[in-house]
């Protein structure tokens, strides 16, 4: 899966030879660092695409909407209250139940988009293989180069 890592004692090295193979043009989604210590310039060097978690989020809002103005408008269809003279059908009551379920589907849609695209039930995918100690350590990927 992975090719033999490059490892280095120096940040300043490590940082180096980082924006050399993205200067070379491997992709920046087959390189994986590992380093002891948080190093920010990492994330500027490996420019990454947008996280395709928002639109789990999308789909999943869209259907809370759909599915709250659905649930009260067929509940008040099937079972009219007719008080009055006011319509059985009243948007603005509903828009409560519609929103509240936005909010569930849409969060309860990005957590779960969270866990499938970062294959995040699998551990092997989180903690590396190898300890490495205090190095700062490069791999690069085979078969997405």
């Amino acid at each position: 899966m992975t090719g033999e890592p490059l490892i280095f004692d120096d940040k300043e090295k490590f940082l180096e030879n980082l924006r050399r193979l993205v200067r070379e043009g491997v992709p920046a989604d087959s390189i994986r660092t590992i380093t002891p210590f948080a190093v920010p310039e990492v994330q500027e060097i490996l420019i990454r695409s947008r996280s395709k978690v928002r639109f789990f989020a999308l789909v999943g809002a869209a259907s809370g909407t759909a599915t709250g103005f659905a649930l009260t408008i067929l509940t008040s269809l099937s079972w009219p209250l007719i008080v009055g003279g006011k319509p059985v059908v009243s948007i603005p009551p509903f828009l409560i139940i519609a929103f509240a379920l936005t909010i569930l589907f849409g969060s309860l849609s990005a957590f779960l988009g969270f866990l499938l695209l970062s294959r995040l039930p699998s551990i092997r995918s989180i903690r590396s293989e190898e300890e490495y100690g205090n190095a700062f350590v490069i791999l690069i990927e085979e078969g997405r180069r």
